[in-house]
């Protein structure tokens, strides 16, 4: 996955998010659904800027970006750097 892939996906979780907060506000869905939506959305943006994170550090360090993997929700959402 290169890093224009990555920026796309994470502009379609974003879109995901604010159509999740628009069907909310016209009554289309529930809190919960768009609770646990959101939560969802959130955890894979999370990734998604880790793996950015990750492959600009290979980059800098002369290393292959591509090297770089999709880490795990837990690793990624409890990460105190």
């Amino acid at each position: 996955m290169s890093d224009d892939d990555i920026q796309a996906r994470i502009k379609g979780l974003i879109d995901q998010e604010h159509d999740l907060r628009q069907r909310l506000g016209a009554g289309e869905i529930t809190h919960e659904v768009e609770h646990s939506d959101l939560a969802r959305i959130e955890v894979e943006l999370d990734q998604c800027w880790d793996l950015l994170r990750q492959r600009r550090a290979r980059r800098e360090f002369g290393q292959d970006p591509d090297e770089t993997a999709v880490r795990d929700a837990g690793t990624v959402e409890n990460y105190r750097g």
